[in-house]
């Protein structure tokens, strides 16, 4: 998952697996599945089977290139971005024109927006979830 940059929830979905499996995995409290590992191995071809079973050997098949492996979009790892201030002051390449967005002092209009209550609404019911996977309903009496 890392060396694609991959999220848990990502590999999960390309392996078509349930996303709870995969925490499972990672917290230690289920080892892979040979179904898990079997769509391991069909998805992603050019892993060895050996290091993906024993952890020995090389993660890639002999002849692999690395490089050729569609990579995820990294959110942590990206270019940093620049600022529009920063595009202002940035040093002027030679040959490259640099022209500044000219700012214009247009006066945004107030307008001023009623709320509309809505007083029809009413409680039907309230539902209480605990974490024992129990619940209760309130339904509560007309008012007179």
């Amino acid at each position: 998952m890392e060396n694609e940059n991959l999220t848990p929830a990502k590999f999960a979905d390309r392996l078509q697996i349930n996303r709870a499996n995969i925490s499972h995995i990672l917290n230690g409290r289920n080892n892979p599945s040979l179904d898990v590992v079997s769509k391991i191995l069909s998805e992603m071809p050019y892993i060895n089977t050996e290091w993906l079973i024993n952890g020995s050997g090389q993660m890639y098949r002999d002849g692999f290139d690395i490089d050729s492996i569609p990579k995820e979009h990294d959110l942590f790892n990206q270019s940093p971005i620049i600022t529009p201030r920063e595009k202002e002051i940035a040093p002027k390449q030679e040959g490259i024109e640099v022209n500044k967005p000219e700012r214009s002092s247009q006066q945004a209009e107030n307008k001023i927006t009623e709320l509309q209550k809505n007083y029809d609404k009413k409680i039907s019911q309230i539902i209480i979830y605990y974490n024992d996977n129990t619940f209760e309903t309130f339904i509560p009496h007309p008012v007179k």
